[in-house]
């Protein structure tokens, strides 16, 4: 803007002041990737390069200080009462979240049965993560113009709502749209609780606030599934998902009242805009387009049988109208997409996609291996989910409490726990059958949940000294949303891959001694309890069936989790702050060399 302009990290003029720590997690418009004044979207908003912000307005009570050892304190503060509320709240929000995505793991094959739907299993899980990670960063944006405290109250209305639709579903489109409503309110749980957390902790306290976020989220993934496992054959699957609603509401209405009506997300808008007005001026479209773009993709690549190419090409084209709205249309981006072109935050958030699918390749076949393969009930399938998340929890809790204490590179920590991980992987795939040690295969669990942990809290501590601190809000929220993608990825990916391979296995197998069972085989893609009630040959094919396509999911989920390894090697361990003090030493001896040219000329 005419005259307000400073010098950017590389020494250009940029537009006004920079923004602060205490930016929110989306900032609202005028936003970091242009402003609708602007002449077109530039690219002002590259983490190795300027900002263009407008200086935060904040409450009087929301002021962030720096003490002597450097960390930045909270940016704002409840008293103690709020505080254990909002703790207690927000703890019941995030479990119920994490259950509604393992709890399928061990009841899916009493809903495939009552809907009579098996092939198509997958979605049951893939419906609600997609609309739970790809409106994540919208929900993001929609705080900082109703306030956390309106919007993670609406959240948990619609996951309420979507909980009752599904307890209601008499068909598989309806159980789906009630999926699909629960992460939509999801999503604002999700990042919103991240909002929350990072506003009342301090950069000293922030590790283990997180590790402490993740852990609460992982015991919903593993207590749900034992829960929902234990419960199903007593109440209902049905029952199940109604019950959730008063809880939700409650948790709702406390959040609500609890947080303070001055509560913000970070910078707040100063254009005198309506409420309203600043509302439409989301980035609706580019949500829509990045959500069908998931959908067509997912759907083709979670096929059971062969894998068509007509919605994954229909995905491109979507996706790439998507970039284009980012880019060129959008006043305040889902996702700033110039923001991806610094290379730390890009291979990071690359490399958080195939991390985590990976991951959630054993958090949702976990179950099916205890249930199909060692013929346990379901709760025991889902008590499988506790050592792994275990190791999760303890992961990220130790490093956050031990080591991310200071500012700083976490570069070698981060490739050794990214390092271990694929190797579990393997172990896994070798233990995945009837005769392995049960004791061995838990072990192997604890270790991979414990790599994990670590992994993502110290790759998050990590990109934080890779970025600019005006861009720390931005770049988490990218991270979680990378991150929520590849659940959506893991589970339909993950679970055609599996579901093809259990197909070619079964009618291989079946055919090998003269047996046609193609009613059979369709119930089993989508029923491992089914397993157990069979008897002799036909279990031993179902058997030996499962541990094959067990098998060649986690070895597939290795050679991922293996690559990935080399793409989080290239971000690289000099920080943000490193490289302006180089690129000053440089302009210096640049300044020098100028001024003794210009002397020997003399």
């Amino acid at each position: 803007m005419p005259g307000e302009k400073n010098v950017g990290l590389e020494g250009q003029a940029t537009a006004s002041g920079s923004i602060t720590e205490r930016t929110p997690l989306i900032p609202p418009t005028p936003t970091i990737v242009g402003h609708p004044n602007d002449d077109g979207p530039q690219a002002l908003a590259d983490v190795e390069g300027a900002t263009n912000a407008r200086p935060p307005s904040r409450p009087s009570t929301a002021k962030s200080l720096v003490d002597d050892a450097g960390h930045v304190e909270a940016n704002q503060k409840i008293s103690l009462l709020r505080g254990v509320l909002c703790t207690f709240a927000l703890g019941c929000l995030i479990f119920l979240q994490a259950t509604n995505i393992s709890m399928l793991t061990t009841i899916g094959s009493y809903i495939a049965d009552d809907l009579e739907v098996y092939e198509q299993t997958s979605w049951f899980t893939s419906t609600y993560l997609i609309s739970m990670s790809a409106l994540g960063p919208l929900n993001g944006k929609l705080s900082s113009v109703f306030s956390p405290r309106v919007c993670i109250f609406v959240a948990a209305v619609l996951m309420a709502i979507g909980a009752i639709l599904c307890s209601l579903a008499n068909s598989f489109a309806s159980f789906l749209v009630g999926r699909a409503i629960a992460g939509v309110g999801a999503s604002g749980v999700f990042t919103i609780s991240i909002i929350i957390v990072l506003e009342l902790t301090g950069s000293k306290r922030k590790g283990i606030a997180i590790g402490t976020l993740n852990s609460g989220y992982t015991v919903g993934v593993a207590i749900g599934a034992t829960a929902t496992g234990a419960l199903v054959d007593l109440v209902g699957w049905r029952a199940l998902f109604w019950a959730q609603a008063p809880i939700l509401l409650f948790g709702g209405l406390i959040l609500f009242l609890a947080i303070p009506r001055d509560f913000t997300s970070g910078k707040q808008d100063e254009s005198g805009s309506s409420m309203w007005k600043r509302a439409s001026q989301l980035d609706f479209l580019g949500a829509v387009t990045l959500t069908t773009s998931l959908i067509l993709l997912l759907y083709g690549l979670s096929s059971s049988k062969e894998i068509p190419i007509l919605p994954i090409v229909l995905s491109i084209i979507v996706g790439t109208i998507f970039v284009l709205i980012e880019l060129y249309v959008a006043a305040d981006p889902v996702i700033p997409v110039e923001l991806l072109k610094s290379r730390g935050l890009l291979l990071t958030c690359l490399g958080t996609v195939s991390y985590m699918m990976a991951r959630w390749s054993v958090l949702f076949f976990t179950p099916t291996y205890a249930i199909a393969v060692r013929q346990w009930s379901s709760s025991i399938g889902g008590a499988m989910l506790i050592p792994t998340n275990g190791g999760f929890a303890a992961g990220g809790l130790l490093v956050g409490w031990l080591h991310i204490k200071r500012q700083g590179s976490f570069y070698a920590a981060t490739m050794v726990s990214y390092a271990i991980f694929p190797f579990t992987l393997v172990l896994l795939a070798i233990l995945a059958h009837r005769e392995g040690s049960a004791a061995g295969f838990v072990t192997t669990l604890f270790i991979c949940g414990f790599a994990t942990g670590a992994a993502l809290n110290y790759n998050l501590a990590h990109l934080l000294h890779l970025t600019p601190k005006d861009t720390h809000y931005v770049a988490s929220a990218l991270i979680a949303t990378f991150r929520g993608f590849a659940g959506s990825f893991g589970s339909a990916i993950g679970g055609g891959l599996f579901t093809r391979t259990l197909s070619t296995s079964l009618k291989a197998h079946f055919a090998e001694r003269g047996l046609h069972r193609d009613t059979l085989i369709r119930q089993l893609l989508g029923s491992p309890k089914l397993v157990q009630k069979l008897e002799g040959v036909d279990k031993d094919v179902a058997v030996q069936s499962y541990e094959e396509g067990l098998r060649m999911l986690w070895l597939c989920a290795a050679a991922l989790a293996f690559a990935t390894v080399f793409v989080q090697a290239g971000v690289g361990w000099k920080g943000h702050k490193e490289k302006v003090a180089e690129q000053e030493e440089r302009q210096a001896l640049l300044h020098d060399g100028e001024a003794r040219d210009r002397e020997e000329a003399r």
